[in-house]
């Protein structure tokens, strides 16, 4: 997805029900396989900014900061397309992800489940995280 024209953004944006806090639930979704990469937080400066560009963009609340996903780790997510739910609480981001989504290395946050009783660990890292963030 290319960036979106300025009056369609600012619409959609007014659709938008952010919490007290101001911000929003972003599921990302890998667009082609339907894979769920992760859950973060926008604000309305990252939504603005994610359909101007078309790079997603979140709100860190540990950071309390503006959050370009990949720029330090050169792990980007290219925005396909934005949708909002039914309630106009969450959103969902169909996103082409350039390697790896979680800080952890994987692929994917949602890595944990149950499974013969006991929580399990379904995938092993993609990439050191210290190769990702220098840590």
């Amino acid at each position: 997805m290319s960036s979106t024209a300025p009056d369609a953004a600012a619409s959609f944006l007014a659709e938008i029900r952010f919490d007290t806090a101001g911000l929003v639930p972003c599921i990302a979704q890998q667009h082609d396989t339907g894979e769920v990469l992760m859950m973060a937080w926008m604000n309305a400066e990252a939504v603005a900014e994610t359909l101007a560009t078309g790079r997603v963009c979140y709100f860190s609340r540990s950071r309390n900061a503006l959050w370009r996903k990949g720029e330090t780790s050169g792990q980007q997510q290219v925005l396909v397309d934005l949708r909002l739910d039914c309630d106009g609480d969450t959103l969902l981001a169909l996103v082409d992800q350039t390697g790896v989504a979680c800080h952890t290395g994987r692929r994917s946050c949602f890595f944990r489940a149950i499974r013969d009783g006991a929580v399990a660990t379904l995938a092993d890292p993609l990439v050191d995280p210290k190769a990702l963030y220098g840590a």
